[in-house]
C-alpha cells in the first residue's frame, strides 16, 4: 500500500470509532414513568393514557410505577435517584416540582438540580364539588354556610400545604370564610367520604372527579379556571365569583438530571406529536387536562422558572410557612 493510502486509512479510523461509539437507538427496552399519586388518581389516568400513545411510537412498553405518599416526596425522591439513562421519567405535578420547595424546610430532593425538564403536558383545572345529596346547590350556598358556622364546613383536600389545599384556602380567604380541612393521601378516599356524607366538599383535580360528576354522584360547584370549560359548560368558573381569579395546576414530564440531552429532546418531540393529535387533546380534556400543543425544552425550562416565582408569591400571600 502506498504512503498516501496509509494516511487515508488513518484518517478514517477516528470516524469509524466515533460511529461505533454512538448511543444505540433509543428506546431498546420499556420506559418507566414514576408518579407520586396512587393508581386511579387524575395524574395516574393521564400518564397511563399518554404512555399508551407513546408506546405505539416507540414500539416499547411504558410502565407506570405509582409511589404515593409524603405529599409527593416519596415519588419525587425515587425519580430523582433513578438512573439517568433515559429509561426512567417523572410524571410530575405542580406540587412536587414547585410548591413543595416553599412549604418544606428541607426536601430529600431538589426540584431544580435533580431534574431535567422534558415537556409540559397540560394544565389541570381543579374542581370544588359536593355530593349530589348535599344541600349546597352552588358555591355561594357553601360559602354562606361556612360564614354562618366558621370551621363547620369540611373540605377534603390533599393537605393544607398541597396544591388543592392552597386552592381551598385561597377561596376561603377571598370568600371571607373558614373551611375545615380534612387531609387525604388518596383522592379516591376523599371522594368516597364525600359521597358517603362524611365530609361536605372536596377540592381535587378535574380528572379525578369527572366520572363521578357525569354519573350524578357529585355536583360540581366551581372550576378553577378563568372561563368555563367546554366539557363542563354548566359549571361556573371561580372567576365568576372572584373576578380575575385563576388557579390551575399542570402536569409535565421530567428526567433525572444527567439524562442524555438527545433522549430528552426526542421525548419532547414525540410528546408534541402525540399531543397535537385532535383525538388525544379531546381525550385529555375529558380527563381534566388542557393539552399543551407546543412547548420546546428551552420553553419548558423558562416556564418552570416563572412558576417558581409565581408560587413563591402565592404562598407568601397565604401566610404559609415552611415546616
Amino acid at each position: 500500500m502506498k504512503r498516501r493510502d496509509f494516511a487515508g486509512a488513518a484518517l478514517l479510523l477516528p470516524l469509524a470509532g466515533a460511529l461505533h461509539a454512538q448511543t444505540p437507538a433509543w428506546p431498546q427496552r420499556p420506559v418507566k414513568f414514576i408518579l407520586s399519586q396512587p393508581a386511579g388518581a387524575g395524574p395516574d389516568i393521564l400518564a397511563r393514557y399518554l404512555g399508551e400513545q407513546l408506546a405505539r411510537l416507540w414500539n416499547q412498553g411504558v410502565v407506570v410505577e405509582n409511589r404515593p405518599g409524603g405529599q409527593n416526596v416519596i415519588g419525587a425522591q425515587a425519580a430523582a435517584r433513578s438512573a439517568a439513562d433515559g429509561y426512567t421519567f417523572y410524571y410530575a405535578t405542580t406540587a412536587a416540582m414547585v410548591t413543595n420547595a416553599f412549604t418544606f424546610k428541607a426536601l430529600p430532593y431538589d426540584p431544580v438540580k435533580d431534574f431535567a425538564p422534558v415537556r409540559l403536558v397540560g394544565r389541570s383545572p381543579f374542581v370544588i364539588a359536593t355530593s349530589s345529596a348535599a344541600p349546597f346547590k352552588d358555591l355561594a350556598q357553601a360559602l354562606a354556610a361556612a360564614k354562618a358556622q366558621p370551621g363547620a364546613v369540611t373540605i377534603g383536600t390533599e393537605g393544607p400545604k398541597t396544591f388543592s389545599g392552597m386552592l381551598a384556602d385561597s377561596v376561603a380567604v377571598k370568600g371571607g370564610v373558614k373551611l375545615n380541612h380534612v387531609s387525604y393521601t388518596k383522592g379516591p378516599e376523599a371522594i368516597q367520604d364525600l359521597i358517603g356524607g362524611r365530609i361536605q366538599l372536596v377540592c381535587l383535580p378535574d380528572a379525578a372527579l369527572t366520572a363521578f360528576i357525569k354519573s350524578g354522584q357529585l355536583r360540581a360547584l366551581a372550576i378553577s379556571t378563568a372561563q368555563r370549560q367546554p366539557d363542563m359548560p354548566n359549571v361556573p368558573a371561580l372567576a365568576e365569583t372572584f373576578p380575575g381569579f385563576e388557579y390551575t395546576g399542570w402536569n409535565g414530564l421530567f428526567a433525572p438530571a444527567g439524562t442524555p440531552a438527545d433522549v430528552v429532546a426526542r421525548v419532547n418531540r414525540d410528546l408534541e406529536t402525540v399531543l397535537r393529535q385532535p383525538e388525544v387533546a379531546q381525550r385529555l380534556q375529558a380527563l381534566g387536562s388542557l393539552a399543551e400543543p407546543k412547548m420546546s425544552v428551552p420553553e419548558f425550562e423558562a416556564f418552570m422558572r416563572g412558576e417558581h416565582e409565581r408560587w413563591r408569591e402565592v404562598i407568601k400571600s397565604l401566610g404559609i410557612t415552611a415546616e
